[in-house]
């Protein structure tokens, strides 16, 4: 039995261009809620930012992820859980192509992932718990779509904010990330500003040059 609901776009064009200039690091400083612990990138450097798109399947059967590929939209971020699931891949080269088709923003998978080098080479952005070879089959038997899920602890709403770098991932409620995005650009504006001291004092602590 498959539960398919619709899409939900919680995301505004603002929400993004904010938080294109803000680092996951940055968000740790201010809220514990929402970091997606245990996931890792594919590969470094990376970024990630989007609308959730959320799926669930059961262990095995990967077919939900067909039925939310239909319904992604450009700029959206595919997250996945697996329910509990550590040993299968759900997410492999083909559907990294069809992902870059839909112009899909990347995907976030709480199990495995497997293909690394194709995927790795395609640029595609990916965060998972692991790797491994051996995947889940499409036997169309159940799966949720556009559901509550759960990854890391952390509650994902379809329509949630995700933003992902090098350091790792959060999950950000729409009706919070604007005063959450503010407060985090004034702090980097400050740590611009103490890498500036940081740098003058480096140059007053240098040996003089002597010919």
């Amino acid at each position: 039995m498959f539960r398919i609901q619709a899409r939900v776009q919680g995301v505004t064009p603002e929400l993004l261009e904010l938080y294109r200039k803000i680092s996951t690091s940055t968000i740790g400083h201010l809220t514990d809620f929402g970091f997606l612990n245990g996931l890792q990138p594919l590969f470094r450097p990376i970024q990630l930012i989007g609308n959730a798109v959320t799926v669930r399947i059961p262990h095995l059967d990967s077919a939900a992820i067909s039925h939310a590929m239909e319904l992604v939209q450009p700029g959206d971020v595919l997250v996945v859980d697996m329910s509990g699931d550590g040993q299968r891949a759900c997410w492999g080269e083909f559907r990294t192509y069809a992902a870059l088709d839909k112009k899909v923003s990347g995907v976030i998978v709480s199990g495995c992932v497997t293909d690394v080098r194709a995927i790795t080479g395609l640029g595609f952005p990916v965060y998972s718990k692991g790797i491994s070879a051996l995947t889940t089959r499409s036997l169309k038997l159940q799966g949720e779509v556009n559901t509550i899920i759960s990854i890391g602890g952390v509650s994902i709403r379809p329509g949630d904010l995700i933003v992902g770098d090098d350091d790792g991932l959060f999950a950000v409620n729409p009706e919070d990330a604007e005063e959450i995005g503010y407060a985090a650009l004034e702090k980097q504006r400050k740590e611009a500003l103490r890498r500036q001291e940081y740098e003058h004092g480096r140059q007053l602590e240098s040996p003089p040059i002597t010919s």
